[in-house]
Formats: structure tokens, sequence, C-alpha cells
């Protein structure tokens, strides 16, 4: 078995210095450290249970096929809080199927983010 001892997402963005400032300010992530300096510095910020490291540049957005999911306590402030920021609301909080409230939102490349809220009666909250 592999010892995982730490994790994060690395994103290579089209313009690094516009999304660092979306994640930073906008989304309103912490940052855990910077490496580098000047414009071409990579950041990397505290996701929760582990980081998004948002550093180098690509040519192309992100596949269609990556999201990154972001738990919050509470969705409906999420909404209002980030929409008021100018963050690209995809689809306002609902509630789904399965019972989780999720939003979505895109970074300045298009790459989704699902926002989701676990009400307290959930199975995702259940411990035996």
């Amino acid at each position: 078995m592999v010892n995982v001892v730490s994790s994060r997402i690395l994103l290579q963005p089209t313009d690094l210095e516009r999304s660092r400032a979306f994640y930073r300010d906008e989304l309103g992530l912490a940052i855990y450290r910077e490496f580098g300096s000047g414009p071409e510095r990579g950041t990397v910020f505290f996701l929760g249970g582990g980081y998004l490291e948002v550093s180098g540049r690509s040519g192309a957005p992100m596949s269609a096929a990556l999201r990154i999911w972001l738990q919050v306590p509470d969705v409906a402030a999420a909404h209002a809080e980030l929409a008021g920021r100018g963050v690209t609301v995809l689809r306002p909080p609902v509630e789904e199927p399965w019972g989780l409230v999720e939003m979505w939102i895109a970074d300045p490349d298009g790459l989704e983010i699902v926002v989701v809220e676990v009400p307290a009666d959930h199975p995702i909250r259940y411990r035996p």
C-alpha cells in the first residue's frame, strides 16, 4: 500500500495571474505557500483536507472531464458571497436527488467547481 502523507491538485491555467487572483480573491482560498518569484511564482492554496497548486501555464483550458469538489457548511451563503464577488455561477444551489445541495461555478478558464453542502441528516455524515 502506498503511504500518502499529503496531496494536491496541480492546475496549470492559461493565465497564471488571472487564475491566482480568482482562487485568492474571488473564491477566497487561503494561501498555504508560494514558491518562485515575480509573476511566474506558483501558489499553493488550502483546500480543506488537501491543496490546490496554481502554477505554470497551459496553452489550452483544462479538460471538461476535470472538476473540483468543495464542501462548505452553507452553500446559500457561499452563493451570495461568490455571486457578489462576480464569480461565474453556472447553476445556483439545488438540492439533488441524492440529498446534497450543490452549486456549480467556473474558474477563469471555465474549469467547473462544484460547491457542496452536506445536510446534517445526509448519510455521508453517518458515522457508525
